[in-house]
């Protein structure tokens, strides 16, 4: 990070952050202040879904409506960010006050989490332990609650036992096919 340069957080239309982001990236080079504007991040994880009976991994919006600019507001910079279609402004402490940079421990945590998440990049965290009450949401047994027996992180799969008949039976399900009630 250059020493002239702290973060700050721009409010932004929500839905629209990485348009906003290539809006500002765009802008900077068109001036050419890419001197004093370095990183802009739009933290987001990834989310895997079941839809439709199949696994979709979409990315989510970490701070839905933020954005966080590295820069040197110095000159025309902050006029230039300010006035750039979808950004609502700076984060201040003070309503129409100067914007205030976040803190380095902030930065640190926003950046570990985004670390973070791209390790786990196309891995499962396990979401369940045993005795969690479960409802199937997928596959025959759908709609059919019952409790997490078994978990087995190797292949992603968890031993649930519903009762059918007046019987506890014991299903074998993956993450996917079920959820936490």
């Amino acid at each position: 990070m250059a020493e002239g340069k702290k973060w700050y957080v721009l409010r932004v239309i929500s839905g629209k952050e990485n348009k906003i982001k290539t809006l500002i990236q765009n802008e900077v080079e068109k001036y050419g202040l890419s001197q004093y504007v370095g990183e802009i991040l739009v933290p987001t994880e990834k989310v895997v879904k079941l839809q439709k009976g199949k696994r979709v991994t979409k990315e989510k919006t970490l701070f839905p409506g933020y954005i966080y600019v590295e820069a040197e507001l110095v000159g025309e910079v902050p006029h230039l960010i300010r006035h750039i279609p979808g950004v609502l402004g700076f984060l201040s402490g003070v309503k129409g006050g100067d914007p205030e940079p976040i803190t380095q421990a902030e930065v640190n945590r926003l950046l570990g989490k985004m670390d973070e998440a791209a390790m786990q990049e196309g891995q499962i965290l396990n979401p369940f332990k045993v005795g969690d009450a479960v409802k199937i949401v997928d596959g025959l047994f759908k709609d059919f609650e019952g409790t997490v027996e078994e978990v087995s992180d190797d292949n992603k799969r968890l031993k649930v036992v519903v009762k059918m008949f007046g019987r506890k039976t014991p299903i074998e399900l993956h993450y996917f096919q079920v959820e936490r009630i």
